[in-house]
């Protein structure tokens, strides 16, 4: 058996149970598309000063493709380094773990061993295998790791998942959270059903990857039918590749969120700003190309920031789609009190500096 989640930090459960604002990180890389570790700490730094709770690493967001260049553990190595340098405040630290068995759980294994306290399990890899071996997969990972579920979009690779299979995922005893991101409402549903029916609801925790759907997803109750009664459950956190860009404001809405559904009564004004945080992220996602530029457009945002040198990808291939440049521009014109320039600004030779420290 590897890492438990008995074993996990006690302010690092607390956190991850109660709810937080963890960004998927970006790769930053230099005009030759080789890694840059310089940056790529300062986003690190960024994230943390912005409120963040955690880090999500070698995900999507951070491109699959670091594991075929020989990038998957320096990249790991290297956010989990920056992260204990900067701040000794709890951090939930997940790592992306993808690929069939045998790479899950190499990959689960080289996590644990940095340090990592999770292991978000795409399951990409699974398309046309049973329900059956797919769960047996997820409880070999399980056995190396704590789980999060990851309920990918079917437009970037992702498969239907319906609510009998994430029952079953969620009876496994290592799986601590679900990431949430079909962007579908329905699927979204299932995810709720299948952790309420297995009676999980009080070890996993909800947290939405649902970049089209961010602000209602944390504020409205999602109540579930079982033994003739409603269980009423919550997404408490977001693990987002939207979040990845604008943190400093994320972190303060998602706090304005959390403290009205304490409060019992949402706002108007709150419940308003979930069709303008779409707005920015079908610039930034580039859904008018069906989430082609998506990566490349999160790495917009920060090259205009100056986090980022530009918005080389691994692939040469994967870049902003024409148009996505004015659809960001327009947003980014128009969402002045979202976005999180300035904090950027006051910071970013801090960050850059291999000699700082942090405020």
């Amino acid at each position: 058996m590897g890492l438990h989640r008995s074993e996990l930090p006690e302010d690092v459960t607390r956190l991850l149970r109660e709810g937080t604002v963890i960004p998927a990180q970006p790769l930053a890389l230099t005009a030759a598309r080789q890694f840059d570790p310089t940056r790529q700490r300062a986003l690190t730094r960024y994230y943390i000063d912005a409120g963040a709770g955690g880090l999500a690493v070698g995900v999507h967001t951070t491109q699959f493709e670091i594991r075929d260049v020989g990038l998957h553990e320096p990249v790991l190595s290297q956010a989990m380094e920056a992260a204990r340098g900067w701040t000794d405040r709890p951090l939930v630290m997940i790592a992306g773990v993808i690929g069939r068995t045998e790479q899950a759980i190499r990959e689960a294994r080289i996590a644990v061993g940095l340090g990592y306290h999770a292991g978000l399990l795409s399951l990409a890899a699974f398309k046309g295998v049973s329900e059956d071996e797919i769960i047996e997969h997820c409880r070999r990972i399980a056995d190396e790791i704590p789980l999060i579920g990851f309920y990918l979009q079917p437009a970037v690779g992702g498969l239907p998942l319906d609510a009998g299979f994430w029952k079953r995922f969620c009876e496994i005893d290592n799986v601590v959270a679900i990431k949430a991101a079909p962007f579908n409402r329905y699927r979204t549903i299932d995810v709720v059903r299948g952790m309420v029916d297995a009676r999980a609801e009080d070890r996993i925790t909800l947290y939405t990857g649902n970049d089209d759907h961010i602000v209602l997803d944390l504020a409205v109750p999602f109540p579930v039918m079982r033994d003739g009664a409603p269980v009423t459950v919550r997404f408490r956190g977001g693990l987002l590749g939207h979040w990845s860009v604008w943190t400093h404001g994320a972190v303060k809405l998602f706090d304005r969120i959390k403290a009205a559904v304490a409060a019992g009564a949402i706002p108007d004004e709150i419940l308003a700003l979930d069709a303008r945080v779409t707005d920015c992220n079908a610039a930034f996602f580039d859904v008018a190309n069906n989430f082609h530029g998506c990566i490349a457009g999160c790495h917009e945002v920060l090259r205009r920031q100056g986090l980022l040198e530009g918005i080389w990808c691994l692939n040469p291939q994967e870049t902003l789609s024409p148009g996505q440049a004015e659809a960001i521009d327009r947003v980014c014109a128009i969402n002045l009190d979202l976005s999180d320039d300035a904090f950027v600004k006051a910071n970013l030779q801090r960050w850059l500096s291999a000699n700082a420290s942090a405020a």
